[in-house]
């Protein structure tokens, strides 16, 4: 038995296949113990009661640890001369007429950068031998650094000097955890790699500490992280490469989104993932689409990555007044503890969700994952208050709160559909997250979105979609050649060696070595470019490469030298994925008069809404707006405009009618 689980800001996600019951699908949602999430998986874990051999779990511990900076204390060896290359940056910056930006603050101090006299020239050759002097060893000793990372110059090329650092530090009986850029990323551009470097050096040391403390405390054979590119690597991986996992939580709902759409013939989707501290959105025109220039803190990330947009508007954002007094909403968050006021739980401050409820979004009978009664007295009380120092009714508050989230929600929907070539009319919004379904039908309704998809259990969806991923182990290798003068032996050769080391790593974590598929990939540029595409190995590479850039940038140069940057290979070890059930339809019209209503209100206006529970809905049920659908992990909210149906498989599909 294999379960999915999915560590959030507010609750702690579990999605399970009990093959023993009657209900298939099994789901459990607890809330999460920011101080050690650990914690809320054991507790979730003793309340299944079921023996697993597999745990596939999506966590946001490394990503928390880079957002709030409470990582490890890094010491950073490079070749002298090139301590300040993480600080200096590149020459490009996020405000460009802002006269008083200011930098962040790198995660290692300029008094822990330590310059090593050594140099390899473009080819790996030995320009000046290591010289590791016996200060520096000293001042290691001293400073007992919980994390090292070593980043020399064109070690991508060569490693030599890193190994031999370390090698020689250890000698001196120095126990560190250590990040050599010559592992993590063999690619040349030296800030990229130095910044990705120190941050798996970073975020190692918590992601360490915190599956020891999970491992110790849960008993299951195989325990798999959920890694960035949407595939999983085993625990003991991860424990050493913790950056791979930085986009781990957003990473399962991509994949459950995306094969949720493969299943009900959806071409184009985007993936929409509201939780309690932010929301999560991607493309997927008929794929995930990756890309290996991400950013985190506005710290560049060079591996590959799912294409993920994340924005602090989430159902646990809080609204407040700035200094001009104007009202807005994120990306601060009330988080599970105390969480929004309606919870119940010590709240002060209201957040979306509090917005929701007051707006009769989130019915008064609703219970959130059957633990958390809504408190409507205290929210209604704060909210009065909050409204009369504004001039406005609570009523008005509410509605203008979700405004404000949803506006926040489209320009990031903007910016990886309409600014990256793709037209979101074109798609269907895959809504899910406690919240997701609540805000999917005004989102859409602005964007010119004409569908919207909300699936089974979609609260725990992500944790669903950790059912349905890979393990996954991607290698590159930075290789710089020029057409025509290209030795393609010599590629095969390389591609080799890697597919080799990928496949041992792949079947260490127990997958059966025929289920083991590599794909390989060549990054190409035009001689004199400054960035590179990636494009799958096939056998007439050249001319695929000149059509992929005609594709992207609508013009290609037949006549120009094509370089080969770098060779990329990605080993996927296939895992066995659960099928959900479809079962018979039986197309039938719900008759609102058949279920209690509620008051809500929409445009300022009052408005009465049947609350349908959606254990009540059958496959071909329909029906047309306004209904609230209320279930244990979600609300979906159906405006006027809107009607909806239920597919074979148990998930809403919702149209605003013409």
């Amino acid at each position: 038995m294999i379960i999915g689980i999915d560590t959030g800001g507010t609750f702690t996600d579990f999605f399970w296949f009990d093959t023993e019951s009657d209900n298939l699908l099994q789901v459990l949602k607890v809330p999460s113990t920011p101080g050690n999430p650990s914690e809320a998986i054991v507790e979730g874990l003793q309340q299944v009661s079921k023996p697993f051999c597999t745990i596939v779990h999506g966590t946001t511990v490394a990503t928390n640890a880079v957002l709030e900076r409470n990582g490890a204390d890094v010491w950073l060896l490079t070749t002298a001369g090139f301590e300040d290359i993480v600080e200096i940056g590149r020459q490009t910056r996020k405000d460009i007429y802002d006269l008083n930006t200011e930098r962040l603050t790198p995660l290692v101090n300029r008094g822990q950068r330590l310059g090593i006299p050594e140099r390899l020239d473009k080819n790996g050759e030995p320009i000046r031998e290591l010289t590791l002097s016996q200060e520096i060893i000293e001042r290691l000793q001293e400073a007992n650094p919980e994390s090292v990372a070593i980043c020399y110059l064109f070690s991508y090329v060569n490693q030599k000097h890193e190994v031999e650092t370390r090698q020689r530090i250890q000698e001196a009986g120095i126990q560190t955890h250590w990040s050599l850029s010559s592992e993590i990323l063999p690619q040349y551009r030296e800030y990229e790699r130095f910044s990705t470097t120190i941050i798996n050096a970073y975020v190692t040391p918590v992601m360490d500490e915190y599956l020891e403390k999970l491992q110790a405390n849960i008993d299951v054979e195989h325990l798999h992280i959920m890694q960035s590119n949407g595939g999983s690597l085993g625990a003991n991986r991860a424990r050493e490469n913790a950056v791979q996992t930085l986009l781990s939580g957003p990473a399962g709902g991509v994949v459950a989104a995306c094969t949720v759409a493969e299943q009900c013939d959806i071409e184009n989707a985007i993936s929409f993932d509201m939780g309690g501290t932010s929301t999560d959105v991607s493309f997927l025109p008929g794929q995930i689409l990756m890309t290996g220039e991400s950013t985190i803190d506005d710290l560049p990330v060079a591996l590959p990555m799912i294409n993920i947009q994340t924005v602090g508007s989430g159902g646990g954002s809080i609204a407040y007044r700035d200094a001009a007094g104007v009202l807005q909403v994120g990306p601060r968050s009330a988080g599970a503890d105390p969480g929004p006021v309606c919870y119940g739980r010590g709240g002060k401050e209201l957040t979306v969700t509090d917005a929701n409820f007051l707006t009769g979004r989130i019915p008064r009978s609703a219970v959130f994952g059957n633990t958390i009664e809504l408190a409507r007295e205290e929210t209604a009380r704060i909210a009065n208050e909050f409204a009369e120092n504004l001039d406005i009714l609570a009523s008005q508050l509410a509605e203008s709160i979700l405004d404000l989230a949803n506006a926040k929600i489209e320009q990031a929907i903007r910016v990886i559909s309409v600014e990256q070539g793709y037209d979101p009319g074109d798609a269907t919004l895959i809504a899910f997250g406690g919240a997701g379904p609540l805000h999917a039908c005004a989102i859409a309704s602005s964007l010119g979105i004409p569908e919207v998809f909300v699936p089974v259990h979609p609260g725990v969806f992500s944790a669903f979609g950790l059912l349905w991923s890979d393990v996954v182990r991607e290698r590159v290798q930075t290789m710089i050649r020029c057409t025509p003068d290209v030795d393609w032996e010599e590629i095969e050769t390389r591609y080799f060696q890697m597919e080799q080391s990928i496949e041992e790593e792949i079947a260490a974590q127990g997958v059966a070595q025929q289920e083991i598929v590599c794909e390989r990939f060549l990054e190409m540029r035009y001689k004199g470019q400054s960035y590179e595409l990636s494009v799958p190995w096939q056998e007439n590479i050249i001319e695929a490469f000149h059509e992929r850039h005609e594709s992207r940038y609508t013009f290609r140069h037949d006549d120009r030298p094509v370089e080969i940057v770098s060779l990329r290979v990605r080993g996927i070890g296939q895992m066995d994925k659960p099928e959900l059930p479809a079962n018979s339809v039986h197309k039938s019209r719900i008759n609102d008069d058949d279920f209690s209503k509620e008051r809500g209100v929409v445009g300022g206006e009052s408005v009465l809404w049947p609350v349908l529970p959606r254990s009540d809905l059958w496959p071909g049920a329909f029906g047309q707006g306004p209904f609230v659908i209320s279930e244990p992990t979600a609300t979906t909210y159906i405006p006027p405009e809107w009607e909806f149906r239920v597919n074979a498989y148990g998930h809403l599909r919702l149209n605003k009618q013409r």
